[in-house]
């Protein structure tokens, strides 16, 4: 293995954890919008702190997908093709979810409740699905020598992925309404943090639950035993954190002790997966490796070089946007116009 080929597992999973991070709370408030809001004025108020930067947040999933395209093209073939009907769904779910934004903002009352209605359900799909997918990724799929998937319904949906996808919608979830708490005033942001009070309690059985699943379903305990007791250390820590500043209004720690649980999340399965790709539950000869899954290393040379000229413009737009939509919402987010 080559260190232009670490570092491009090691990239892919960054993207990933920026994505969770930033798009995660996107999802949350999302999926708060029927959940935490209890009349228009106050979906009007979650929707408005998520306006400015949403399709922005989402552009490190189409990065993450573009880069293991270009750098990875053999882990990208296998696994696009094998969770085919999960992206599918996947992309479902952004595609209601994109479209509401414009729509609901378009629509008369009657009309604009079903888009209210349509973001919560695309904003839950999409952790939900990701969740799925990533978690029966590690347990070992049924892949054989030519990289090919033969794989059943319950290959994909088993006590430990539906156990991960449920826990994912709800580390999203939360990571939502303390964006909420961080972003709004008035009565939504007060229900935020009740709910988040709340919600923590059920999230550690979820962790706990997934934790025992993964040491006794998966290999990453006997592969790298030190690796995965720390990111599990890591997940509980910062959701506990996350937790005692919740209930000290410390609403910004809490958004990003909230946001470094998913990092976490998304280091534990990379780092289980190291130096594989795939996991084949076949056979451990049929796993896909980084070093036999990567492009050559010209392209790896010129996606570095790329990479580090693109990427400082893009770091720096994105601290901008954050900064100048930095104010707090008020209700209500649209003013009446009289």
């Amino acid at each position: 293995m080559s260190a232009l080929q670490l570092l491009w597992f090691v990239l892919i999973g960054v993207l990933f954890a920026g994505f969770f991070f930033l798009d995660g709370f996107d999802y949350g408030v999302g999926m708060a919008v029927e959940t935490l809001a209890h009349d228009e004025n106050e979906r009007d108020q979650l929707v408005e702190t998520i306006g400015p930067v949403w399709d922005a947040n989402e552009v490190w999933l189409i990065t993450a997908g573009g880069a293991m395209f270009a750098s990875f093209p053999f882990w990208y073939a296998s696994l696009f093709s094998g969770y085919y009907l999960i992206l599918a769904f996947i992309l479902v779910g952004l595609i209601i979810r994109g479209v509401s934004f414009e729509f609901r903002d378009k629509s008369p009352m009657p009309k604009k409740r079903r888009w209210d209605k349509a973001l919560a359900l695309g904003s839950a799909m999409v952790p939900f699905l990701l969740g799925i997918m990533f978690v029966s990724m590690i347990h070992g799929m049924p892949i054989d020598a030519k990289g090919n998937f033969d794989a059943g319904f319950f290959d994909y949906f088993n006590w430990i992925s539906i156990v991960g996808g449920i826990a994912l919608l709800l580390l999203t979830y939360l990571h939502g309404i303390n964006y909420i708490a961080l972003k709004t005033t008035g009565p939504v942001q007060e229900r935020a943090r009740n709910y988040a009070q709340f919600l923590y309690w059920v999230l550690y059985v979820g962790e706990v639950v997934f934790a025992i699943l993964l040491l006794f379903m998966t290999d990453f305990l006997s592969v790298h035993p030190i690796g995965t007791l720390v990111m599990l250390v890591l997940i509980v820590a910062t959701s506990v954190y996350a937790h005692a500043a919740v209930f000290k209004n410390r609403n910004m720690a809490a958004f990003i002790s909230s946001g470094l649980t998913l990092v976490s999340l998304v280091a534990l399965i990379f780092i289980g997966l190291f130096p594989r790709v795939l996991i084949s539950s076949i056979s451990p000869k049929y796993d896909l490796l980084i070093q036999n899954a990567s492009s050559t290393e010209y392209t790896l040379t010129v996606m570095t070089i790329a990479t580090c000229c693109l990427l400082p413009f893009v770091l720096a737009y994105t601290i901008w946007a954050y900064w100048i939509f930095r104010k707090r919402i008020a209700m209500p987010a649209i003013p009446e116009v009289k």
